[in-house]
């Protein structure tokens, strides 16, 4: 086993040696990554390379990872994410609970980084004994409602909006509303995201992107909404667990896509369907009223 693992040692080395010759404009940084084993090496280098962009070369004794990119590419917070998404921590994006716990037994790390649980009497509480680094500024009380306020809020009220331009059948106000999204999306700041809303953020932001992209290039008001339903399950799964100033009402269309239906939100009890329009407005029912406030 000690032979086999060396060759593999041996051969990451070779191909990582052969990626940095590929790369062009380099930066390159250390920064630590979490893992435990040369199984965890093999994991991160893998998540993090990218053919002539990136490449990861991570040292388990240390937990130490040199990262060599081309800098008009890519860079650091795309690296981490991808390695992040992979099951390994870094001081600036922690892996999916899930996904850390998926990993083979001998690559669970301790988790260093983890914060702690939210407090409901305290707020939220980042501070980590972690490197006796004080994160005492990264509390989040709760008592008034700016305080309260998530970084996502510009995701959903843009979201809301691109509903409202389907409601009228308004393929350019959807269109160029989306892509409004996509630059609120972009602002989002990983380090001002409550833990719960980090997991969260960090599973859906590829799909979140992808369909967002989707309806701002799409000009066909029905590819519009057919896309909008798959976007819909992104914003669902972030409105559970980030406060909003308002409740937010998750609503069900059973005759969207030929009867297997589709679901979207809406900050209206009434319903005001955004897959039919003028057609069959009132055609749904509100299933489930979020409340984060």
């Amino acid at each position: 086993m000690k032979l086999i693992s060396k060759i593999l040692v041996a051969f990451t080395v070779l191909i990582t040696w052969t990626m940095h010759a590929q790369i062009k404009n380099t930066k390159t940084e250390i920064i630590k990554i979490y893992g435990s084993c040369d199984i965890c090496k093999g994991m991160i280098e893998k998540a993090g390379n990218l053919k002539k962009t990136a490449a990861v070369s991570w040292n388990k004794d240390t937990q130490m990872a040199t990262l060599t990119y081309d800098a008009q590419t890519t860079n650091q917070d795309e690296i981490l994410k991808r390695i992040a998404l992979a099951g390994f921590d870094s001081e600036k994006f922690l892996a999916p609970d899930d996904i850390y716990a998926a990993l083979p037994e001998c690559c669970h790390y301790t988790r260093e980084l983890k914060p702690v649980a939210k407090n409901k009497d305290a707020g939220m509480n980042m501070t980590t004994d972690h490197n006796g680094h004080d994160h005492s500024k990264m509390v989040q009380a709760e008592t008034t409602p700016v305080q309260n306020m998530s970084p996502l809020t510009p995701v959903f009220d843009t979201y809301f909006a691109i509903k409202n331009a389907l409601v009228k059948t308004d393929a350019g106000a959807a269109s160029a509303t989306a892509t409004k999204l996509l630059a609120a999306i972009k602002t989002i700041e990983m380090t001002k995201l409550s833990p719960e809303e980090h997991m969260v953020w960090m599973k859906v932001t590829k799909d979140l992107i992808a369909n967002t992209e989707k309806i701002a290039s799409a000009r066909d008001i029905s590819k519009q909404r057919e896309t909008f339903a798959l976007l819909a399950k992104s914003i669902y799964d972030l409105a559970k667990i980030s406060p909003y100033n308002t409740p937010i009402y998750y609503q069900h269309c059973p005759m969207f896509n030929n009867g297997k239906g589709a679901d979207w939100l809406s900050l209206e009890n009434e319903i005001k369907n955004p897959f039919f329009g003028s057609k069959m407005i009132t055609c749904g029912s509100t299933v489930e009223t979020i409340d984060n406030k």
